[in-house]
């Protein structure tokens, strides 16, 4: 700040470039400048304010707090919140997964033991509707991160996102691009490596994924060179970080417990190996601590014994792993777990299948519905109809745990996203099955990638349910113990234990084509090209291995949906005949439904659907539908009604709200003196249009019904004659013979 004549005058920085057709920008200096760091991201119109604080560190704490948050307002569209409150609540699920997606690759930037708190808030300002502001966010965390003299953070990074139109990667692609395109992929890196993958395909094969995400490495190092334009601009000088001091008790416990731990650590049963390394802490605590003492003679604390057991747990995992070749539960580094498939394990419900893998099991419900029953999505820019839901649940006691349930928490939310855009993608689209899908996981049992264990149990459950999908899907998780000297082991089939003392879980999920879900979290700064190219030929090895064992269970779907779900028929009508259906005050959509016993649903496009529990009343209903609202065909005979009687002839209604006019000369055959002698109001009568003029106004013949009958009758009557001939002449023949 520069004081002129007694005012304020903002020193602001700006950096920018070209990327993707559009300057991206980075702005700081004139917003918020009590905060640690403060960075406004500009892409197009698209704009993100991204700010970080720090703060001092919560007594007793072992963990990093770092909290992330990312907001959407209706405001930056021009929008209105829908609903009775006009003001944005709490964080709807995109904005939660956005904050999920913000968060993993800025952990691992920061310092081990570093355990200040850290916030970094995105609040999406201004946004158009072509570009996605979810990547940006993670551009402005990372430089507002960068900024901050006094957060040790170690970056800078950056993502972005790519599209493929036409066999043509696309870098920051437009929502319409990427809705037509085949893939949605965000990628996060360093100058370096990759740090983070979350992406959703249809069926890409490996090479062609990788291809996709070495070109996004490409420009993400270009946003992290235009960060460090922006730091040199500023001019920032980072404090520097001093880290804690080697653990008192780490030296001393690997002599009396490491060989120990390790035997206590190999078991194939998860309870097993907590109780034997449970006892092993115990007995070390008693030794450490004797008589309940806070400290040790040289000082160490509880705490400290705490921290420097978890890294002896780390030690031996990893010891195992990278000397020993051998896991915890004594698989080699390629096998899977047992696997076990079930389906039909529920009544009533229109699917349900059983995914078990090892300890982690997975129980899937399907449920079918009416295009009424999909969830209305709305958004600053977006909003549309979902009509695929998977839900999926974490109780505490799949890990043999107890707490309260407050609904799904953010990690919930963040698995079933994976998971139901892993299946998407290979699901029958709306024309060919109607139905709203609701899968629902229920995680009975865990140690290790149950989202991709939900994968499995939601396409074994559509199969189950009659869902003609296009191709079954299944996913694996793969993890990575690498060390900085450039060796590494791949896990496939991750447990517990491997992913929180290992250094990555890579979940991949696909189909015997390709991949569909891709989602990788690291705890180390970058991954190399080559564990990238080497976890997705193993995972493809892994995946089609599971879908053997799947399809083992059920080898393709069910030819048709459960007795129990409603019967869908659908038939398409001119929009500007919508009102007609509905009738005055829904008098008419009313009736049919009433008198048939079915639900009803009308889209804007003229889309009717009906369901019902019983096939034959929707397709009763239908015949109505279609009847009412088809034009009417000069040459169809239709059941009609007497609906007016006039001295010239009779109105008969051919269907709901349409008649046409039966001159008195088309009544009969012969000569009619008055209309009152062939029929009343409420007859009914069958009558055939002969002509409809330019005012759309109906002409009817009851004669020429009539006289098509009497021709049938003839017809039948001389093939009946012809037919008592030739018997009695082949008779006669035989005789003579």
């Amino acid at each position: 700040m520069e004081n002129v004549d007694g005012r304020e005058q903002v020193v602001k920085t700006v950096v920018s470039r070209e990327i993707g057709g559009h300057t991206l920008s980075l702005e700081t200096g004139e917003l918020a400048k009590q905060a640690s760091g403060a960075v406004l991201v500009r892409y197009a119109d698209t704009v993100v304010f991204v700010a970080s604080q720090d703060g001092p560190p919560r007594r007793g704490i072992d963990f990093f707090p770092l909290t992330v948050d990312y907001r959407e307002r209706f405001a930056s569209a021009g929008k209105f919140p829908g609903g009775f409150l006009k003001r944005e609540g709490r964080p709807t699920t995109r904005e939660i997964l956005t904050a999920r997606l913000t968060d993993r690759p800025i952990r691992p930037m920061f310092p081990k033991g570093y355990k200040d708190e850290i916030q970094v808030m995105a609040n999406v300002l201004a946004v158009d509707p072509e570009h996605d502001p979810d990547v940006h966010a993670i551009i402005g965390a990372s430089a507002a991160l960068m900024i901050s003299a006094s957060i040790p953070f170690q970056g800078p990074l950056a993502a972005v996102r790519v599209g493929k139109v036409d066999g043509q990667l696309v870098i920051f692609p437009t929502l319409e691009q990427t809705a037509e395109g085949t893939l949605d992929l965000i990628v996060a890196g360093n100058l370096e490596s990759v740090l983070m993958i979350e992406g959703f395909a249809k069926q890409m094969p490996e090479d062609e994924m990788l291809e996709a995400i070495l070109f996004a490495q490409k420009h993400i190092v270009s946003i992290c060179d235009l960060q460090m334009e922006l730091v040199g601009e500023v001019g920032v000088e980072k404090a520097e970080y001093e880290g804690p001091g080697e653990n008192p008790l780490l030296s001393a416990m690997q002599g009396d417990g490491f060989e120990r731990l390790k035997t206590a650590m190999q078991s194939t049963v998860k309870v097993e190996r907590h109780e034997q390394t449970r006892a092993l802490k115990d007995e070390l605590i008693e030794k450490y601590f004797p008589d309940d003492a806070e400290e040790t003679a040289d000082g160490a604390t509880r705490g400290d014994f705490k921290e420097a057991f978890h890294d002896l747990e780390q030690l031996v995992v990893r010891d195992l792993i990278l000397n020993d070749k051998t896991r915890l539960d004594g698989r080699s580094m390629g096998d899977l777990r047992a696997i076990n498939c079930s389906v039909d394990l529920l009544p009533r419900v229109h699917g349900s299948a059983v995914f078990t893998r090892g300890e982690t099991q997975s129980v899937c419900t399907i449920t079918l519905g009416t295009p009424r029953d999909t969830q209305r999505v709305d958004g600053p820019v977006e909003e549309y109809e979902k009509r695929f839901m998977l839900d999926y649940n974490f109780p505490p006691y799949s890990v043999g745990e107890c707490r309260m349930i407050r609904g799904p928490g953010r990690r919930e939310i963040g698995h079933g996203a994976l998971a139901e855009r892993s299946v998407h993608s290979i699901l029958p689209d709306a024309e060919a099955f109607p139905y709203t899908i609701r899968a629902i996981s229920d995680i009975t049992e865990s140690n290790g990638s149950s989202s991709m264990a939900s994968v499995c149990s939601t396409t074994l459950g559509l199969m189950a349910a009659g869902v003609p999908i296009l191709q079954p899907v299944a996913g694996i998780s793969i993890g990575v113990v690498a060390e900085p000297d450039g060796r590494f082991e791949l896990l496939t089939d991750i447990i517990g234990d491997e992913d929180h003392f290992g250094d990555m879980d890579f979940k991949i999920a696909g189909s015997q084509i390709g991949i569909t879900g891709i989602q990788l979290d690291l705890k180390i700064k970058g991954i190399s090209e080559e564990i990238i190219t080497a976890t997705l030929a193993q995972a493809k090895d892994a995946r089609l291995n599971i879908l053997r064992s799947m399809l083992e269970t059920l080898g393709q779907p069910r030819e048709d949906i459960s007795e129990h779900a409603p019967r869908l028929e659908r038939t398409q009508i001119d929009p500007e005949k919508i009102g007609l259906l509905i009738g005055p005050g829904g008098k008419t959509i009313r009736a049919i439904q009433d008198e048939t016993s079915t639900q009803i649903d009308i889209q804007e496009d003229g889309t009717v659907t009906v369901a019902s529990s019983d096939g034959a009343a929707a397709q009763a209903a239908l015949a109505r539908i279609e009847a009412l609202t088809e034009d009417v065909k000069v040459g169809r005979i239709y059941n009609g009604t007497v609906s007016s009687v006039k001295d010239f002839g009779v109105f008969v209604e051919i269907a709901p709200g349409k008649d046409g006019l039966c001159h008195i000369s088309e009544l009969a055959d012969g000569f009619v003196k008055s209309v009152a002698d062939v029929c009343s109001i409420g007859d009914a009568m069958q009558v055939k249009v002969i002509a409809v003029d330019e005012q759309n106004r109906v002409k009817l013949s009851r004669r020429a019904v009539l006289a098509e009958q009497a021709s049938d009758e003839d017809e039948a009557a001389e093939s009946g004659q012809a037919t008592e001939v030739a018997t009695t002449d082949d008779g006669g023949d035989d005789s003579e013979g």
